[in-house]
């Protein structure tokens, strides 16, 4: 989780209440309530009108209504540079689209790394935004995601993803 973290927030969505995190920077986390590597308790105030939780909040609302509605919060994620790699090159997979672990690999220059790139993509802090649920294995399946596999289908569904079945 990021140090310099300054504000919190929840907000509400249909797949369950999400916490907001943020720096002086840009967001920092987005979290669902129980999701594996969900940081616990944010030793930061509340403050959903701090700019970044605020704008990340109305883009959120925006998403739910329209799922290729962009985001354009900065971001701030703390994390390793091989994280943030992974975590970039999420951002280049559009609503609706799905990639691959290996594909995901290849995109950074690490082919062999699909294991280590697994393990960011696990890691990612901002969920739905930094959309690792658009991340699949190679042979089709859904895998794992830190939200829960009923979240991550919601979300591909949301978005219109063609799901193998």
């Amino acid at each position: 989780m990021n140090p310099n973290i300054e504000a919190q927030a929840k907000i509400d969505s249909p797949l369950g209440p999400l916490t907001l995190a943020a720096t002086a920077h840009g967001l920092a986390g987005a979290w669902f309530e129980a999701q594996t590597h969900h940081p616990g308790a944010i030793g930061a105030p509340t403050n959903p009108a701090h700019p970044h939780l605020a704008q990340a909040a109305r883009e959120f609302a925006a998403y739910w209504q329209s799922p290729g509605a962009a985001f354009s919060v900065p971001l701030d994620a703390g994390g390793t540079p091989f994280q943030q790699a992974v975590w970039q090159a999420l951002l280049g997979i559009a609503s609706g689209e799905l990639s691959t672990y290996g594909e995901i690999a290849r995109r950074i220059g690490r082919p062999a790394g699909v294991r280590a790139v697994g393990a960011a993509v696990g890691r990612n802090p901002i969920a739905i935004i930094v959309p690792c649920h658009r991340v699949i294995g190679s042979d089709g399946s859904l895998t794992g995601y830190a939200g829960g596999l009923p979240r991550k289908q919601s979300l591909l569904a949301h978005e219109g993803a063609a799901v193998p079945a």
